[in-house]
């Protein structure tokens, strides 16, 4: 099945240097960092580099925020390359990726694709057959080349558009 193949390419190791795994309390530096530096450089299209835009968008993305989610059972994962963290997702029950943040300096290298790969191998296994998320401009063009359709309006949130999409994660063929 189509499927399998697909869930066992996402858990098994990716490209060279590049590992993918859950984040514990000890990476919230890294995360935070990536979630910030993302957001500032990658995602201009989204709040023009407008200083109130970035700071509502990385208000919640420091240490501690991030600390609480982990301790708080949010599943954080990571790809990291050659030990750095390069990539940062994020899950939240019952079939939705909340969060999927990439490195300015490991933009266009795969790292992005891995890491959504495993995320939805991850809400597959526990059973989602069906999984949303919320874009940006950005990442638009991204999603939709992973297989990630429509799924309604875009909504506003601080001035920055937000865009439903959704995958079946048990397509046909």
């Amino acid at each position: 099945m189509q499927n399998k193949r697909g869930i066992s390419q996402a858990l098994s190791p990716g490209q060279a240097g590049v590992s993918l795994r859950r984040a514990t309390v000890f990476d919230v530096f890294g995360v935070s960092q990536v979630l910030v530096r993302s957001i500032t450089r990658l995602c201009e299209a989204d709040h023009g580099n407008q200083p109130d835009k970035i700071a509502a968008w990385t208000a919640n993305k420091d240490p501690q925020s991030v600390r609480n989610w982990i301790i708080s059972g949010t599943q954080i994962w990571l790809a990291e390359w050659n030990g750095n963290v390069a990539a940062v997702g994020g899950l939240r029950a019952p079939a939705e990726i909340s969060l999927l943040y990439v490195d300015p300096d490991h933009a266009g290298q795969g790292v992005g694709a891995a890491l959504l790969s495993r995320l939805e191998a991850e809400l597959a296994l526990s059973g989602a057959t069906t999984v949303h998320l919320m874009s940006t401009k950005t990442a638009l063009d991204f999603y939709r080349r992973n297989g990630w359709v429509t799924a309604g309006q875009p909504a506003d949130w601080n001035g920055i558009p937000q865009f439903s999409l959704r995958k079946s994660l048990h397509p046909s063929g």
